[in-house]
């Protein structure tokens, strides 16, 4: 019968994992009995055997078998949900090697009779602890209640980490760990929280402590809370908004992406620029797109003194005017705006409605447009000119 138990679990956990071998499955191993899931069916049809046979045969092989098998699927839980959860820990090993120790020697004493009266003397062993008397027995029956639950919940938060990581793309793949994590970090603290009440401790007595961690997590998240309230702020009043051109901290850029912590800036040059929300908030932004689209530039030039302004200021306007990103309204200015040491400097200032497009190439494109003119006119472009006075040589001495 208990050879028929066995049998039955192999064949079922055969045909249930098929011939695509996951290696990193907690259910299944590299081979059929290499699982948790081949134990917990072998124990489970022993124990149901066990309950029909009573009464009618010696049940000796079944006192053994089942204990054996007990440990067993301890052994494999343990070794298969750690090894799982932190594939590439040394302390892991010791972990599992410890386990299997203790779940050998705990069938040993089971199937011997000495368990029975080794807990007797346990629960005898007591002492105070605060206001509460605590055993050996309690202790111990606490130390496995919590390994049991913590394995459990590491269990259950890598089924749904690599049901959530499977087969992802790249792009919410970030989004897919964050989940997988935060759910790792709420199971296991529920599990510690269980643990801690099999275990006899009071949870009022962790107040105090709690209060620490929040107090200090509130200091330490400080920036981070800022930065996502300011996300808030963003989105609800629409300050800044996707697609908009404006100027940070030096930085000028197109918004691409706003997120809850942090938002994106692209520059006309393919550099890209994460900037906090609280620096949105708290600091001066230079938005060129929130009232008005249309942006005005700018270039100088200088002429040689002498040149005929009154001629040449029309003539610069009439072909700045004539490109075709230029608006037209309002129109371009040329202005003097100094008498440099080589020229009269002339300031060109034009306006343009489609910024998303590029800046210097318009400002490029007017240069050369100023250029061509000045050259076609014979209008002289001064440069510095300097007078270089060599020392005479030195007289010989006699």
């Amino acid at each position: 019968m208990l050879l028929g138990c066995l049998g039955t679990s192999w064949l079922l956990v055969r045909l249930w994992r098929g011939k695509q071998v996951d290696p990193s499955s907690v259910w299944f191993g590299r081979k059929v009995f290499d699982g948790v899931l081949f134990p917990l069916l072998a124990l489970l049809l022993a124990v149901g055997m066990r309950r029909v046979l009573q009464g009618e045969l010696p049940l000796a092989v079944f006192r053994i078998a089942i204990p054996v098998l007990v440990s067993l699927a301890a052994i494999r839980m343990t070794v298969k949900v750690l090894g799982a959860a932190f594939p590439a820990s040394q302390t892991v090993r010791v972990v599992e090697r410890t386990v299997s120790w203790v779940a050998w020697l705990g069938m040993v004493l089971w199937v011997t009779g000495v368990l029975p009266l080794l807990t007797d003397e346990m629960a005898r062993l007591t002492w105070k602890l605060g206001g509460s008397e605590v055993s050996l027995l309690s202790l111990i029956q606490g130390v496995l209640s919590a390994v049991v639950v913590l394995i459990l919940s590491l269990s259950l938060s890598s089924a749904i980490e690599s049901r959530l990581l499977r087969g992802s793309a790249s792009d919410n793949l970030s989004l897919r760990k964050i989940a997988a994590n935060a759910i790792r970090a709420v199971l296991l603290a529920c599990g510690m929280l269980l643990a801690l009440s099999a275990a006899g401790i009071d949870l009022t007595a962790l107040s105090v402590f709690g209060g620490a961690i929040g107090v200090g997590l509130g200091f330490g998240l400080q920036k981070l809370a800022a930065n996502y309230v300011s996300g808030f702020v963003i989105l609800a009043e629409r300050s800044l908004r996707i697609g908009d051109l404006v100027r940070v901290d030096n930085f000028e850029g197109r918004i691409t992406d706003i997120n809850t912590r942090y938002t994106v800036l692209r520059a006309a040059t393919g550099r890209e620029a994460i900037v906090p929300n609280e620096q949105l908030i708290t600091q001066r932004v230079e938005n060129a797109s929130l009232a008005d689209t249309r942006l005005q530039l700018s270039t100088v030039v200088q002429v040689a003194y002498g040149t005929d302004l009154q001629m040449l200021i029309p003539q610069m306007v009439g072909a700045v005017s004539a490109l075709p990103r230029v608006l037209a309204t309002p129109e371009p200015q040329v202005f003097l705006t100094a008498f440099a040491a080589d020229g009269l400097e002339l300031t060109v200032m034009w306006w343009l409605d489609d910024p998303q497009n590029g800046q210097l190439n318009l400002r490029s494109e007017v240069n050369l447009t100023i250029l061509n003119l000045l050259n076609r006119l014979g209008v002289e472009i001064p440069f510095p000119q300097r007078v270089v006075h060599g020392a005479g040589a030195a007289p010989a001495r006699a």
